[in-house]
């Protein structure tokens, strides 16, 4: 994946694989030391089964590592971002 300012990923939408809605991204979590992307916080959609997540409060967390695009929308492989 090539290099993306955080900028223009505010507010993006967020699909898995299939493009089924899985939210809109809130902000992201990061190590303090190394500047490693850790974590998507993520306004959840109405219709999404939150119980597959690490929760945040109102937000839901999904794993950086399972981000597989980033154009329209950020696209995330869902198998690796649930619990």
């Amino acid at each position: 994946m090539g290099k993306v300012f955080a900028g223009s990923i505010a507010g993006k939408g967020i699909v898995n694989i299939d493009g089924t809605v899985l939210g809109e991204l809130e902000n992201v979590v990061f190590e303090l030391k190394t500047g490693k992307l850790v974590d998507l916080v993520v306004k959840p959609d109405s219709e999404l089964n939150r119980q597959k997540y690490r929760e945040d409060g109102k937000n839901v967390l999904i794993p950086f590592s399972s981000v597989v695009a980033v154009k329209d929308y950020i696209v995330v492989d869902e198998s690796r971002a649930m619990i």
